[in-house]
């Protein structure tokens, strides 16, 4: 097919797909959803194929674009198909869930259902330089997560309750994205990782298949005969990006 970069979103023709890229690790939802809720109201869009290639990120924004992904497929006017390349993992799978089929390679690592809160202890460090921590406070529990104080066990329990709520949510999330049992979620839901060939055993994804797969899989899904124009966004210029091409060439 045909792929076309601009710096606007571009309208399509009777044959195109969109394809939306999610990469790297993921902090915001905004740009994202711009191209989805664009290429959800242009008719022209047939079908939508999101490229994932994350380890995930914050779980906020996962779980909007989960959503926005989720209503156009609940819509039924445009197929969404997922493709996931070196890895779709946590948050990464997350929004793969949302999508009517999900395509991943046999050496892509996927799954990680779970959460994760880290927090660093600096309180014997301080003890050594001597320095002290003095902590003003409204309410018993305003300083939890502190570095400075060691977690006891009522912290650790209001943590733990949150990144259990936070779990059953994504556990929930990705029964009603693959229409499989909770249960069934609930014991691939440890934080343990897969291989695209394992997912495909476990019902994670529903083939293997490249992006270029993904991309013909949506247009037969949607009825497009001829070859499909795949229509995609450019992305915004980066200063970082500047910087990474002049220091690499």
């Amino acid at each position: 097919g045909i792929t076309l970069l601009v710096e606007a979103i571009p309208v399509g023709n009777e044959n195109s797909i969109a394809l939306i890229r999610i990469e790297g690790v993921i902090l915001d939802s905004q740009e994202v959803i711009r191209q989805i809720e664009h290429f959800a109201d242009d008719s022209a869009i047939q079908a939508i194929v999101v490229r994932i290639d994350s380890p995930g990120g914050a779980v906020v924004p996962s779980q909007e674009i989960y959503a926005a992904l989720k209503r156009v497929r609940d819509d039924g006017e445009k197929t969404v198909v997922t493709s996931m390349g070196n890895m779709a993992a946590s948050g990464g799978y997350y929004i793969a869930s949302a999508s009517n089929t999900i395509l991943a390679n046999p050496g892509t690592i996927t799954g990680s259902i779970g959460v994760i809160m880290e927090m660093t202890n600096v309180e014997e460090l301080l003890d050594k330089v001597g320095i002290e921590s003095v902590v003003v406070k409204s309410g018993l529990h305003k300083d939890l997560a502190s570095p400075f104080r060691p977690l006891n066990e009522d912290s650790r329990a209001i943590l733990q309750h949150i990144m259990d709520d936070v779990h059953d949510q994504f556990i929930h999330a990705v029964a009603e994205g693959r229409a499989m049992e909770v249960a069934q979620v609930r014991t691939l839901a440890d934080g343990r990782i897969f291989t695209g060939r394992q997912a495909l055993a476990a019902d994670l994804v529903d083939r293997l298949g490249t992006l270029q797969d993904a991309i013909q899989l949506a247009a037969d899904l949607a009825g497009i005969t001829e070859k499909p124009t795949v229509i995609e966004v450019e992305p915004r210029f980066s200063i970082r990006d500047l910087i990474r091409n002049q220091v690499r060439d």
